[in-house]
C-alpha cells in the first residue's frame, strides 16, 4: 500500500480538496462512505485531515467524486473552454469576502479563547494562510458542512516553523505583523508575494506600526522585527489610506495598552468587518465607518466567539457585470450596498437599468444588503474618468470591470488605475476579443466601443480581477474562446465558473 507524505499540513490540504469536490457533486459524507464502503465518521476525518489516506483510497475517492483530487507527475494547469453569445438568467448569491476572511484570519492569533468563523470563503488565498497558521501550531478546522472555520491559537506560536513557501504566495502575510508585535519580542516574517501588480512598497506598514515599537530590517528574504513593547496613549498618521495598512494599526492597537487614535484610516468593508470582530473580543473601537479611528487596547484578549464574515462587494461587481456584457436580466443576491453606491451610480450615468429590493441585514447583523438586478441596457460611455478612491469611493478592486463595461458601451472611457503600476496592461488583452483599448500608459486606458466580440484564445493575466474581465468579456464573445492557466481565478473566487453556469454560461473546465 503506497501512502501519501503523512504530515497534518499535508492531509489537511487533501481533505479540503476532497470536501470541496464531494460538495461540488453534491454528495454528502454519508453517500460518499457509500460510494466507497466505508464510514461516514472516516469520511470526516479524512476531510478534517485527521486520518492518514493511502494511495489506493485517493484513488478511489477520486474515481467516486470524477474528480482529480491530485495528479502524479507534473501538474496540469486547468484552463477554460467558453461557448459565448448567450443570454444569462436567474439569480445568483454573493459569497463571503475574501478580504475580510483574511484579516479575521491573522486577526485570531490575538485571540486566547475559541474563534468560530462562519461563511469563510474556501479560496486559495484563504488556505495559504491557513496553511501559514496551522505551520504556526494554530488549530483551524472546518465544519462538516465546508463553510465555517474554528481557530484555536496555542499559548505559544511557533514561528520557527513557520511555512515560508505558503507565506511567500501571499501578500497578506504582511498582515501578521499587527497581531504578532503584540505577542513576540522578536519574529522573523517572509517576503510577501501575490498578484503581479507592480512594485508596492511596505513602508506605510512599518510607519503605521513603529509607534508601538516595531523595528524591521530585512534579511535573506525574511523580515527580521524586533518589538520595544510601549504604553499610554498612541497616535497614528496613515501616510497611505490603505486597508492593509490600516487593518495592521488596529491589530496592534487592539493589544496596546492605551487608546491609540489612527487617522486617515481606511473605512471600506474589510477594515469594518474586523473591527466587528474586535468588539465582539471585548476591544472597544471608536469612528468605525470613518477615517478617524480611536481602539481602546486591552491587554488581554480570551473569548469565545462566533462571526460571520460579510458579502463580498467585488464578487457582488463581478456577477454584476456578468449581466451587464452578456444583455441579460439577472438577480444578484445579498449585494453589501454601502460598498457599491458609487459603483452602481457610475453605471447609472452610463445608462446601465437596474432595480434594488429594500435593504436587509447581514448575518454579522451589521452589514446593509440589497438585491440588484440589472436590465439588459444600451450603455454609452462615461462622461469623465473613471477612476478608483478610498472609501467611500469607486473600489480599485472593481475598477476593471469598468474596462470590459465601457467597451460595450457606444463612445470612448477614459480609466485611470492610478494606484497599481502596470495593472492596466493587462486589460489590453481584451483587444484579443475584439476590444478597442489603448494603453496611453501604465495607468490609464482608452476604450472605445461599442465592441463587436469574437472569440479567442487568451492566457491568464497573472493578476486575479484582470483575469476574471477577460473571462467576462468571453462570455459576451460569440463563437468559442479559451482562457488558459486560471489557477489564479481560484485566489479570489469560489467555483466562480460553476457558478457562471448556473446563470447559463457555456463554460469548460479542461487540462493538459
Amino acid at each position: 500500500m503506497t501512502t501519501l507524505e503523512q504530515t497534518p499540513q499535508h492531509l489537511a490540504q487533501v481533505g479540503a480538496l476532497i470536501r470541496g469536490a464531494r460538495q461540488h457533486r453534491g454528495l454528502t459524507q454519508a453517500q460518499l462512505a457509500e460510494r466507497l464502503s466505508t464510514s461516514q465518521s472516516a469520511i470526516h476525518r479524512i476531510e478534517q485531515g485527521s486520518q492518514n489516506i493511502s494511495l489506493d483510497m485517493l484513488t478511489r475517492v477520486s474515481d467516486a467524486l470524477s474528480a482529480d483530487i491530485i495528479t502524479l507527475g507534473s501538474p496540469r494547469h486547468a484552463h477554460l473552454r467558453v461557448t459565448g453569445g448567450q443570454t444569462l438568467s436567474g439569480s445568483i448569491r454573493v459569497n463571503s469576502s475574501k478580504n475580510a476572511a483574511v484579516a479575521l484570519l491573522c486577526a485570531s492569533l490575538l485571540n486566547r479563547g475559541r474563534t468560530t468563523l462562519r461563511d469563510v470563503a474556501r479560496i486559495v488565498e484563504v488556505e495559504r494562510i491557513l496553511t501559514v497558521l496551522r505551520s504556526i501550531g494554530v488549530r483551524a478546522t472546518w465544519s462538516p458542512n465546508g463553510h465555517d472555520l474554528e481557530i484555536v491559537v496555542p499559548d505559544r506560536l511557533d514561528l520557527t516553523s513557520i511555512d515560508a513557501e505558503a507565506a511567500r504566495r501571499t501578500r497578506s502575510i504582511i498582515m501578521f505583523l499587527g497581531p504578532l508585535l503584540g505577542l513576540q519580542s522578536t519574529f522573523d516574517l517572509p517576503y510577501a508575494g501575490g498578484c503581479d501588480l507592480g512594485t508596492r512598497t511596505v513602508e506605510p506598514h512599518m510607519v503605521a506600526l513603529r509607534p508601538f515599537g516595531l523595528e524591521v530590517t530585512a534579511a535573506s528574504g525574511f523580515y527580521a522585527a524586533s518589538v520595544a513593547r510601549t504604553s499610554g496613549d498612541v497616535s497614528v498618521v496613515l501616510t497611505e489610506r490603505g486597508d492593509t495598512v490600516t487593518e495592521n494599526a488596529i491589530m496592534a492597537a487592539a493589544r496596546h495598552d492605551g487608546v491609540t487614535t489612527i487617522r486617515n484610516a481606511s473605512p471600506n468593508y474589510m477594515v469594518q468587518d474586523l473591527c466587528f470582530y474586535l468588539e465582539l473580543l471585548g476591544v472597544r473601537i471608536d469612528g468605525i465607518g470613518t477615517t478617524t479611528l480611536h481602539v481602546h487596547g486591552v491587554a488581554e484578549i480570551d473569548a469565545d466567539v462566533e462571526y460571520a464574515v460579510s458579502e463580498d462587494p467585488v464578487e457582488a461587481m463581478s456577477l454584476l457585470t456578468a449581466g451587464i456584457v452578456t444583455g441579460s436580466e439577472i438577480t444578484v443576491e445579498r449585494t453589501p450596498i454601502e460598498f457599491m453606491e458609487i459603483e452602481l451610480t457610475t453605471l447609472a450615468e452610463m445608462g446601465l437599468r437596474y432595480t434594488r429590493s429594500a435593504e436587509y441585514v447581514a448575518r454579522n447583523g451589521r452589514t446593509r444588503l440589497v438585491d440588484v438586478t440589472v436590465h439588459p441596457s444600451e450603455l454609452v460611455a462615461a462622461r469623465g474618468t473613471i477612476h478608483p478612491m478610498p472609501f467611500p469611493g469607486l473600489n480599485i478592486d472593481n475598477l476593471p470591470f469598468f474596462a470590459v463595461i465601457a467597451a460595450c458601451a457606444t463612445g470612448s472611457t477614459l480609466i485611470h488605475d492610478w494606484v497599481y503600476d502596470g495593472r492596466a496592461i493587462h486589460l489590453t488583452d481584451l483587444t484579443r476579443l475584439g476590444a478597442n483599448v489603448r494603453l496611453l500608459d501604465a495607468h490609464r486606458l482608452d476604450v472605445t466601443g461599442p465592441t463587436h466580440w469574437s472569440g479567442a484564445e487568451v492566457s491568464c493575466p497573472p493578476a486575479l480581477r484582470p483575469a476574471v474581465v477577460i473571462l467576462l468579456a468571453m462570455l459576451a464573445a460569440k463563437g468559442t474562446s479559451v482562457l488558459r492557466n486560471v489557477d489564479i481565478i481560484a485566489r479570489g473566487y469560489e467555483q466562480l465558473a460553476d457558478r457562471l453556469r448556473e446563470l447559463g454560461a457555456q463554460i469548460e473546465t479542461f487540462r493538459d
